[in-house]
C-alpha cells in the first residue's frame, strides 16, 4: 500500500484522529459503510448480481426470535458470501449473473469473475443491517451485536474455513489479501491482493516439489481490527501447519516488491473508517517487541524467476531513527543496528503491519528458520486510459480487467516459484 498512500500524502491528504470513533453513535452505520449508497458500489453489486445479498440477509434477521437463531444466520450467510465470492473468481456460478437493464432497453454486462469488490460492498450492506438490527422477542445489546458483527466479518472473509488436506504429500500454503482502499479518492477502487485471495483460495497447483494446496483469508483496513489482534487469531494456529505463508497487498505502480523488512510502526495514514493512528504497533508483550522483522521468503529466486509481466524488486529500503538519533533517515540497504523503526520496506500502513504481525508471531512461535514467511506488494491496479476520472469513469474496462487478472496470475506463479525454491533450498 505504501505507493498509493505515499501519492496521497504528497497531495496534502489529511484526517481525523482515532478519537473520532466517539463520535459513531451506537447502531449507526459506519463511514465505512455509509459509502455503500454511492453510485458505484450499488453499480457494482448489480452488475454482479450481489445487490440481493443484503436485502435476503436483512429479511432473515426480522425473522430470527433468539439469539441463537441470530447467531446461526450470521455465520450461515457469511460462509455463503465468502463461499459465492470464490466460486464467482474460480468459474463456478452463473456465466452472465448480474446482467443489468438499461433505461430504455438493452442490457449492460455483468463483472468479469476476478472482481474482488461485490464481496467488500456486499459485506457491508450486511454489516449495516446488523448494525441497524431491532429485534423482537430477545435482547441484543452491545455485546452481543459486537459479538455477531465479529461473527459475520470472520465467516465471510474466508478466516475461519482454512483448511489443508491431512497427510505430509500436499504442501500448504496460506494467503492473505486485503479490502479495497482509499475509497474517498476513488469509490471504484479494487484491490488485486483481495482478488488474488479470492482467485486461489482452495486451489491446488502443481510444481516441481508436488501439488501445493492454497488457502486464502481477507482483512479490513482498519487500524482497530488489527489492534484488536485479528492478524494474530486468525495465524495462530495456522502458522504451525503450513510449509509457506505469504501476506499480500497492494503498492507500487507497475511493479511487484518482495518486502525485506518491516518495521513496528504506525505511520497515521487513515483506513476505510477515516481514523488515524501513530506509534509503536500495539502488540502482546510489548515489552520483547522488535523494531524490525525479516522476511524468510526465497527472495532471490523469486525476483530472478520469470513469474509474469511485471518486474519484481527485492526491496530492501526502511527509514529509521538510528540509534542516539532524533530524526527519521531513509536506509536503502536496510536497517542499522540498534535504530527505531519508522518505515518499513512496505510503508507505515496496515500492509506494513500485517507483515510485521506476521512475521512476529513466526518469530515468536519458533518457526523463523524453518517456516518461509513474509510480504508481497502487488503493482497498483489501474484503470484504463481516458477512465481515470472517478467523477465520469465507468467502473470497469478492458484494461483494468486485463490488469487485475495478469496480477492474480503473477500472484499465483510467485507462490508456486517461492514453494518450489523453499523445498529446494532445504536440501
Amino acid at each position: 500500500m505504501h505507493g498509493v498512500l505515499g501519492a496521497l500524502l504528497l497531495a496534502g491528504a489529511t484526517v481525523p484522529s482515532a478519537s473520532a470513533a466517539d463520535t459513531v453513535r451506537a447502531g449507526a452505520p459506519t463511514v465505512e459503510e455509509q459509502r455503500l449508497d454511492r453510485a458505484a458500489p450499488q453499480e457494482i453489486l448489480r452488475r454482479a448480481g450481489f445487490d440481493r445479498v443484503a436485502p435476503g440477509f436483512e429479511r432473515g434477521l426480522g425473522r430470527v426470535r433468539s439469539y441463537e437463531q441470530a447467531e446461526r444466520l450470521v455465520v450461515r450467510e457469511g460462509h455463503a458470501l465468502w463461499r459465492r465470492a470464490v466460486d464467482r473468481a474460480q468459474g463456478r456460478g452463473p456465466q452472465m449473473e448480474g446482467r443489468e437493464a438499461l433505461p430504455g432497453g438493452g442490457r449492460r454486462a455483468g463483472l468479469s469473475r476476478d472482481d474482488d469488490r461485490p464481496l467488500y460492498w456486499a459485506r457491508l450492506g450486511m454489516t449495516r443491517a446488523l448494525r441497524t438490527f431491532e429485534p423482537r422477542g430477545f435482547e441484543l445489546g452491545d455485546a452481543g451485536r459486537k459479538r455477531l458483527l465479529d461473527k459475520l466479518e470472520t465467516t465471510s472473509r474466508g478466516q475461519d474455513t482454512i483448511s489443508y488436506p491431512k497427510g505430509h504429500r500436499m504442501k500448504r500454503v496460506l494467503v492473505t489479501g486485503f479490502d479495497p482502499f482509499t475509497l474517498d479518492r476513488d469509490t471504484r477502487i479494487s484491490n488485486p491482493s483481495g482478488a488474488s485471495a479470492l482467485a486461489l483460495d482452495g486451489t491446488v497447483v502443481r510444481t516441481a516439489e508436488g501439488p501445493v494446496r492454497i488457502e486464502t483469508a481477507v482483512f479490513p483496513v482498519r487500524w482497530t481490527d488489527f489492534a484488536e489482534g485479528e492478524v494474530e487469531r486468525v495465524l495462530r494456529r495456522q502458522l504451525p501447519r503450513v510449509d509457506l505463508f505469504t501476506t499480500v497487498s497492494q503498492g507500487r505502480v507497475g511493479k511487484f516488491d518482495i518486502e525485506r523488512t518491516n518495521g513496528a510502526w504506525r505511520g497515521g495514514f487513515g483506513d476505510n473508517e477515516n481514523l488515524s493512528s501513530t506509534g509503536v504497533v500495539p502488540v502482546t508483550d510489548p515489552a520483547s517487541q522488535p523494531q524490525w522483522t525479516t522476511t524468510t521468503l526465497p527472495y532471490k529466486d523469486i525476483v530472478a524467476a520469470d513469474t509474469g509481466r511485471f518486474p519484481v524488486y527485492d526491496n530492501t529500503a526502511v527509514t529509521e531513527i538510528p540509534a542516539g538519533g532524533s530524526t527519521p533517515v531513509q536506509r536503502p540497504d536496510g536497517p542499522t543496528p540498534g535504530s527505531a523503526a519508522r518505515a518499513g520496506g512496505g510503508g507505515d500502513y496496515l500492509s506494513n503491519e500485517i507483515a510485521y504481525r506476521a512475521t512476529l508471531l513466526r518469530d515468536r512461535l519458533g518457526l523463523r528458520d524453518r517456516l518461509p514467511g513474509g510480504h508481497v506488494h502487488t503493482p497498483v491496479l489501474q484503470f484504463g486510459a481516458g477512465n481515470t476520472d472517478p467523477a465520469t469513469g465507468t467502473v470497469t474496462d478492458a484494461e483494468f480487467v486485463r490488469n487485475r487478472v495478469d496480477i492474480i496470475g503473477q500472484v499465483r506463479q510467485i507462490v508456486v516459484t517461492a514453494v518450489t525454491a523453499a523445498e529446494a533450498n532445504r536440501r
